[in-house]
């Protein structure tokens, strides 16, 4: 029988269990996947340990993922443009994605370049659509400042991509361990912790800074009000309390989580390599827990990706 994750109640990395389920039946306009590599991510880690349950509330059993890149294996009635055997990108809403096999509908999928990793292909859903929304959401566009909190990790790490792409001056805060990776994506990096305010000023050197996107939280939507951005333009994807007190922006994941824009950051990553996503590491399914450790850890420099 296939596998997949599963969780029965709030918890740690220990209530995660890989279980054997039915293989999932394709309805009509729906696809079944075999999926070859599913990305984890920060929001699933909170919405596991309970911490986002008045957001997105879980019902047990659960799964979990929306991440995926996979293998058509079977159709259900209607389907057009996908058959068996083609390599898709896509993700799902139902928190199933980290398992062996998982229905979609078509259209949440594209076909995947030949030229994208199945493991970026498998983490362009969340980090890369979040990442495509916050950079739109600050409206940056060439000759201005941004400064990117976490510049490094799975969603900042697309973020200074696409904004450097257009023109945009990127200062970014991220570890040392970071900062040639960071440079050598164009941005300006700059260590983060305390006097944080001073060295992103000194960075910005003549120029202000414009706009702030925030993928950490931790007072960094403070920050950039201390840095004299304007609220409109600052965009924080994690302190949803800091941005209703403050009114800045909170477009991620749901501004842009869609197969138009999956295809066009697929296509900047095939594009000469216009667009590039890290991996961190990848984990078998059965080594779940190992993987989410991992991400909780923090410092990861890109995506954690499942290989089921």
């Amino acid at each position: 029988m296939p596998r997949a994750v599963r969780f029965q109640q709030y918890g740690g990395i220990e209530v995660l269990r890989v279980v054997e389920v039915d293989r999932p039946v394709p309805g009509p306009g729906q696809v079944l996947v075999r999926v070859v590599a599913a990305a984890i991510n920060p929001g699933e880690a909170k919405i596991r340990t309970g911490a986002l349950h008045d957001r997105w509330p879980a019902t047990f059993p659960s799964g979990q993922g929306s991440d995926l890149a996979g293998v058509v294996v079977e159709t259900g009635a209607g389907v057009e443009g996908f058959a068996s055997g083609d390599e898709v990108i896509g993700f799902t809403d139902d928190r199933a994605s980290h398992a062996e096999f998982v229905v979609v509908a078509t259209a949440d999928l594209v076909h995947r370049p030949a030229d994208v990793s199945w493991e970026q292909a498998g983490s362009l859903y969340v980090a890369g659509t979040t990442a495509y929304a916050a950079v739109r959401a600050v409206a940056a566009g060439p000759g201005d400042t941004v400064v990117i909190s976490g510049a490094a990790g799975g969603v900042g790490s697309i973020a200074v991509q696409l904004a450097r792409d257009t023109g945009v001056n990127v200062i970014g805060l991220a570890s040392e361990a970071n900062h040639r990776w960071l440079a050598a994506h164009g941005a300006l990096p700059v260590a983060y912790g305390e006097g944080v305010l001073d060295r992103i000023r000194t960075a910005a050197g003549d120029r202000s800074v414009d706009a702030f996107i925030d993928t950490v939280g931790a007072g960094y939507v403070e920050l950039a009000l201390d840095l004299g951005v304007a609220p409109e333009r600052i965009d924080t994807i994690i302190d949803f309390e800091a941005a209703e007190k403050h009114g800045v922006k909170t477009e991620g994941n749901t501004a842009a989580g869609n197969a138009e824009v999956i295809a066009e950051l697929a296509t900047l990553i095939s594009s000469a390599g216009r667009l590039e996503i890290p991996i961190a590491a990848t984990y078998p399914l059965d080594e779940v827990r190992d993987a989410f450790r991992e991400l909780e850890r923090g410092h990861t420099r890109g995506k954690i990706v499942l290989r089921p």
